[in-house]
């Protein structure tokens, strides 16, 4: 809704968190920018932000297993994972197998 002629704030936006927008928000920051998306075989790891950042941590729950992330970012890169560990294994590439059943999993990225 934007704002009439008519109104003290002629022209300005109202109620956009209502139109679906907070909901885009969360799903641009959480699957793109931290770069954690749910894909048919698991989550994908790979974050996309700032060099500045050290790195961050995430707890997500994903087909009802709570996946502890810890992304360190030790080169200051934008992107690109070095490396995935998964309760101390580390895997190949950057996809977290899907889990059968509940629980938690540890899991430690490293970008690079």
């Amino acid at each position: 809704m934007i704002a009439g002629k008519d109104a003290p704030t002629h022209g300005e936006a109202k109620n956009s968190w209502l139109s679906g927008t907070a909901a885009w928000n969360y799903t641009a920051i959480t699957q793109y920018i931290l770069g954690i998306r749910p894909t048919f075989d698991g989550l994908k790891i790979d974050p996309a932000i700032p060099a500045d950042w050290d790195g961050f941590t995430v707890t997500r729950k994903y087909r009802d297993v709570t996946y502890l992330i810890n992304v360190t970012n030790p080169k200051h890169v934008t992107k690109g994972v070095e490396s995935v560990t998964v309760n101390g294994k580390q895997i190949e590439g950057s996809v977290i197998r899907a889990e059968d059943g509940s629980g938690e999993v540890t899991v430690e990225v490293v970008m690079g």
